[in-house]
């Protein structure tokens, strides 16, 4: 047994995989997620084993504290297992990915608040970060009216974290975040959409739903990475603002989304002819080389933006520094630009699949509408993260709270 294998087992022993075991989980669930892709395609939510596969893999207790038996892993880890899952299913991938993040705000609020929340380590939140809801104070906390939209995985969560516009009884009114229970809310089957189909990302409303005050705090302090448990201060994985951790959370899939096509152009390759051409093999044509190696290079630089946001996410988070202006920026640009880039590899991988791929039983077709629609995701799509990004170096202030 050679040394690198005795680390893996130690760290086993003592409860906490290490980066290899958790990316060697994620791997070996790949041909289950690849399985059931059509079925959570077509019935718009993932399959309940993919669930209980990727709970058997640890992929839920990825960002958890340990005190509550999660593993409080590194960013470039979560990347790496994220992209892992991506080349399975993208909206397997894009599910956990979600659960990372309102998962990763839970560790915001007290510590009774995380007690309960997290007394099943395999918890599962899901959440939003648009406060389209609306809250009035009520005695020991708040009511709460209103409906989000997009809340990815809501079928098989316990709690979403909602963000509300409070109108206090004397000031102004501003955001807050609260942990609601799903049994409150009403999930409102709406999720009929072109790509990122299996992830079941429906709305869900509020009606008169009570949050008691334990359980609400102004969004800032999410924004900010501030958390009011002095626990979770005390680890680096939490001191970190939200839209950096979120942007390099969300980075792992469309990795992955890039991968998997590139696998199923490459699976269906050998034998290919171009029809109505000379070619009896699509390998053999130059423009065949010219695509496969510029979509190759496309993912190789949307690696590099992945690779330099995680190690910016790490590298603060273990100094415990303050994040410049253009570091916060940064984070989304680079989130922006590998989903340009993943984008524009699986265009070229689809475009080059020939007539064939449109048939609903060929992965590439469901992987080229998958990546679209994480390209019009509002907090992903490049052309604002550019722009936002080249505001500041601008010299300007950035135009949005999300930063």
């Amino acid at each position: 047994m050679n040394e690198s294998q005795n680390v893996e087992d130690n760290v086993t022993k003592i409860g906490f995989p290490s980066r290899q075991q958790l990316v060697r989980k994620a791997s070996e669930i790949v041909p289950l997620l690849r399985k059931h892709a059509p079925w959570s395609e077509e019935n718009r939510r993932l399959h309940d084993e993919v669930i209980e596969a990727m709970t058997d893999a640890g992929v839920f207790r990825l960002r958890k504290p340990k005190r509550y038996d999660g593993y409080e892993v590194d960013t470039s880890t979560l990347v790496e297992v994220l992209s892992e899952l991506g080349r399975g299913d993208g909206s397997a991938s894009w599910v956990a990915t979600v659960y990372q993040i309102p998962g990763w705000m839970a560790c915001m609020f007290p510590d009774e608040v995380q007690d309960e929340v997290f007394a099943d380590p395999d918890v599962r939140v899901c959440g939003t970060l648009s406060p389209t809801a609306m809250a009035a104070p009520k005695d020991g906390g708040m009511v709460v009216n209103g409906k989000w939209q997009f809340i990815s995985g809501a079928h098989h969560s316990q709690w979403q974290e909602i963000i509300a516009i409070l109108i206090p009884e004397e000031g102004e009114p501003y955001p807050v975040m609260g942990l609601v229970p799903m049994s409150d809310l009403l999930i409102v089957d709406d999720w009929h959409t072109s790509g990122l189909r299996g992830t079941g990302s429906v709305s869900t409303v509020a009606n008169d739903v009570f949050v008691p005050r334990e359980r609400i705090l102004p969004l800032p302090v999410a924004l900010n990475g501030e958390p009011v448990s002095q626990r979770s201060a005390e680890s680096k994985a939490y001191r970190v603002p939200l839209l950096p951790v979120a942007a390099a959370s969300s980075i792992g899939p469309i990795l992955g989304i890039g991968k998997a096509a590139r696998e199923a152009f490459f699976k269906r390759l050998p034998g290919r002819k171009i029809t109505y051409t000379d070619y009896e093999n699509q390998a053999a044509a130059p423009l065949t080389h010219l695509q496969a190696a510029e979509a190759s290079m496309k993912l190789d630089e949307a690696d590099f933006h992945a690779q330099r946001l995680a190690t910016l996410v790490d590298t603060k988070g273990n100094e415990g520094a303050q994040w410049k202006t253009e570091e916060r920026v940064l984070a989304r640009a680079d989130m922006g630009q590998a989903v340009r880039l993943v984008r524009e590899a699986v265009d070229i991988f689809a475009t080059a699949s020939g007539g064939t791929s449109i048939y609903s039983d060929v992965p590439i077709q469901r992987i080229a509408r998958d990546v679209h629609a994480v390209y019009q995701h509002a907090l992903m799509h490049p052309n604002t993260n550019a722009e936002l990004y080249g505001r500041v170096l601008c010299g300007l202030a950035p135009n949005s709270l999300y930063i």
